[in-house]
């Protein structure tokens, strides 16, 4: 699958598995890939927020998009998240070009100087770094305005966007004002993806791929048929799910991803501060009925 049909699918953002001793352990994400290309995950994502990407530092984050790459193995196109000041995320993407990464996701800045002409300037350079490697701009933040989102998507090899805002308005005005061969991804998962593709978007991301990919599937088909409804009850038996990860001002996002892999017995160690862990007592018992609920404790 070409890497732009493959982001009109469902971009799985990979946790980012640590040891005892807070090292990265890349090896434990081997079943949650097996498993989540074997059901027919479209493009897996390493250094992305579920990923803990900001929690890395940069040699982490070179070493997971290296090993990704590896145990992906060519099955699907691997989109590899780059970020933070502008020269780690050049060093960031030349890395992924070379470890075999199929493009670029580019957070977006967030510097609280970040000026809207300047973050142009910022993804030229990453692009230039990448080698040729197609960009996908993250944008978590719509304050920046549809001129200059349409500036981003004009620099060359930008083909796309993860539109991470809760505001379909903004997105439809943003599709409007760019190429038409731009790709707009729903970048707030699951949850938002009915409202974000009645404008527009294709595709999502997703990290429930980690814990249960057939039901992101099913989200996906059902939306690809226009069948609205299905996705939306669909969604519905995720809420419990979706409702602890997003307590403490989302601090519990990733938390809640990892203490399933946990009770599914497939540990991929804790968060790193400043996400919480472990989850509370509370959030504890919501998330083993939600799994008990759908049959995902073995």
């Amino acid at each position: 699958m070409t890497l732009r049909a493959a982001l009109t699918g469902i971009s799985g953002i990979l946790v980012t598995p640590f040891d005892a001793e807070d090292r990265i352990a890349p090896a434990r994400l081997v079943p949650i890939i097996d498993r989540a290309l074997a059901l027919g995950l479209h493009i897996p994502v390493v250094n992305g927020n579920t990923g803990e990407f900001y929690s890395l530092t940069v040699d982490e984050a070179e070493t997971m998009c290296a090993e990704v790459c590896g145990m992906v193995a060519g099955r699907a196109p691997v989109l590899a998240g780059v970020g933070r000041s502008v020269k780690d995320a050049c060093r960031l993407a030349a890395a992924a070009a070379g470890a075999g990464a199929a493009g670029l996701m580019v957070h977006q800045p967030p510097d609280p100087f970040a000026a809207p002409r300047g973050v142009v300037d910022y993804v030229r350079r990453v692009a230039d770094a990448g080698g040729g490697l197609p960009l996908m701009l993250y944008l978590r933040n719509d304050a920046i305005g549809t001129a200059a989102i349409a500036d981003l998507c004009a620099i060359p090899g930008v083909i796309g966007v993860k539109w991470a805002t809760p505001n379909p308005l903004k997105l439809a005005e943003a599709i409007g004002a760019c190429d038409p061969g731009i790709i707009w991804v729903g970048g707030l998962a699951e949850v938002w993806a009915p409202a974000l593709y009645a404008v527009g978007a294709r595709g999502f991301t997703s990290g429930l791929i980690n814990i249960w990919p057939e039901r992101s599937l099913a989200i996906h088909a059902a939306l690809e048929a226009g069948d609205y409804a299905r996705a939306r009850d669909l969604i519905a038996g995720m809420a419990a799910f979706e409702e602890v990860r997003a307590q403490e001002l989302n601090g519990t996002n990733v938390t809640g991803v990892k203490a399933a892999l946990q009770a599914m017995s497939q540990d991929c160690g804790p968060t790193r501060p400043p996400a919480a862990w472990p989850l509370t007592d509370v959030q504890q018992r919501k998330m083993a009925g939600f799994l008990k609920q759908n049959g995902l404790l073995h």
